[in-house]
């Protein structure tokens, strides 16, 4: 089926700001709460937010097979279970209805008013039900770095990093979208010098500069996804930071990897871009040595130049860039990721997400953690406003901020901006 949505010339009727991470070419989907405390699926063009449940009752999706409540739901797990085919349909319509030359809903304006939110007066909300989460450990620069921290810095990948796309389960549960804020987590920690270990605040705190993606029902139980299928499986990306915190992460890691760590919080963007938006920023992912086993090898550019950045922003101050990276960075691909998820036959359903692993480049200006843009809190970051930090610290905002930029076209995730509170204290009785 052909994809419509992408010329560079393409334009919309509606107002698009200059360097909006959503013209008409990008066509994201999300789910949101309106004015009318209805929550709806949806999709956004500039400042914008489409109602794609009131579309749909009005008609403008005639002949495309959908159910008549496919979008009036409070997730997308459902649409994203019909499948690719359907995904490019829908997209494809809402390309020709915001298109400049068709006027139908244009000149409408009691659709229009049913239809149209600002952004303003609409609250956006987790776009999927993420029944599972994987996290992956896939930048080959960030995984050096901190094998050089941990262990011995001539050795400082493990044998197994560069022949497969290492990953662990996450915790679900604590998925929260932009805006949500997160509490500073208590647990174990060995202070430096102890032989036993403590319990109290994380005192190390930090971001993880991610993407994710989010998949379709791919397999059955048994069942492997090729490589080179993988992308099919695919419905779309977010910005994902993936709180963790070190102190806890270093005493409990071993012999089973993160756990309370990690599971206390992971933000997500709230707008899915789908890979068929993504398309025109295909590029070519790094020179894996050595090669991968057959079934992880593939073919055409499976990587995406996407520009990251991550501010810092502490309470009443302004915000202050610490890392500027890019999504191509990345050693293993997404379409790798999962083809190794299912070698085993695991089960990948709609809604589950798979986080890419903190993507750091090649220069300390564009490392993924604060753990390695302060080498482990040796090199404390100024901010704007004069104050140092080693990791995050309370009431700080964390906003990471994503976009690819190609022919005069920017497509762009939005934000994920979170804010972090003091440890949680129980009410007194």
């Amino acid at each position: 089926m052909p994809l419509k949505t992408n010329h560079p010339e393409k334009k919309t009727w509606l107002p698009v700001p200059v360097n909006s991470d959503f013209p008409i070419q990008n066509i994201p989907f999300g789910v949101f709460l309106t004015r009318d405390d209805i929550i709806t699926i949806g999709s956004r063009i500039g400042d914008y937010a489409i109602d794609l449940g009131a579309l749909h009752q009005l008609g403008y999706f005639k002949d495309i097979p959908l159910t008549d409540d496919i979008f009036l739901q409070d997730t997308l797990n459902d649409f994203i279970s019909d499948g690719k085919k359907t995904w490019r349909l829908v997209r494809n319509r809402i390309s020709e209805i915001f298109d400049i030359t068709n006027n139908v809903l244009k000149n409408n304006d009691d659709h229009k008013s049913i239809v149209l939110f600002t952004m303003d007066e609409i609250e956006m909300q987790l776009p999927v039900q993420i029944g599972d989460y994987t996290d992956f450990y896939s930048s080959k620069e960030h995984a050096t770095n901190v094998g050089k921290m941990f262990r011995d810095p001539e050795n400082a990948l493990l044998p197994n990093w560069l022949h497969i796309p290492v990953g662990y389960h996450g915790r679900s549960s604590s998925i929260v979208p932009s805006g949500t804020a997160v509490r500073r987590p208590m647990g174990q920690t060995l202070p430096t010098g102890a032989d036993q270990p403590i319990f109290g605040p994380s005192k190390l705190v930090d971001f993880e500069l991610e993407m994710a993606f989010i998949t379709t029902d791919a397999n059955v139980l048994g069942e492997p996804i090729p490589v080179d299928e993988a992308e099919n499986y695919i419905f779309g990306m977010v910005l994902f930071n993936d709180w963790s915190a070190r102190d806890i992460q270093k005493w409990e890691y071993v012999p089973l990897g993160p756990f309370l760590a990690k599971n206390f919080a992971s933000s997500i963007s709230p707008w899915i871009v789908t890979l068929d938006a993504l398309e025109p920023f295909r590029v070519g992912s790094p020179v894996q040595t050595p090669k991968p086993l057959p079934y992880l090898q593939q073919t055409g550019k499976k990587g995406f130049d996407i520009n990251l950045e991550v501010s810092i922003k502490p309470e009443g101050g302004k915000a202050t860039t610490v890392t500027k990276s890019n999504f191509k960075y990345m050693y293993w691909t997404m379409a790798q990721q999962l083809a190794h998820h299912t070698i085993n036959g695991c089960k990948v359903n709609s809604g589950d997400m798979m986080g890419s692993g903190t993507i750091s480049g090649p220069t300390p200006d564009t490392y993924g953690s604060m753990l390695e843009l302060t080498w482990r809190g040796e090199k404390p970051l100024t901010l704007e406003d004069g104050s140092t930090r080693k990791f995050i610290e309370d009431y700080d905002t964390v906003a990471i901020t994503g976009y690819c930029q190609k022919d005069n076209v920017r497509i762009g995730f939005g934000e994920v901006s979170t804010k972090l509170l003091p440890v949680f204290q129980p009410k007194k009785k």
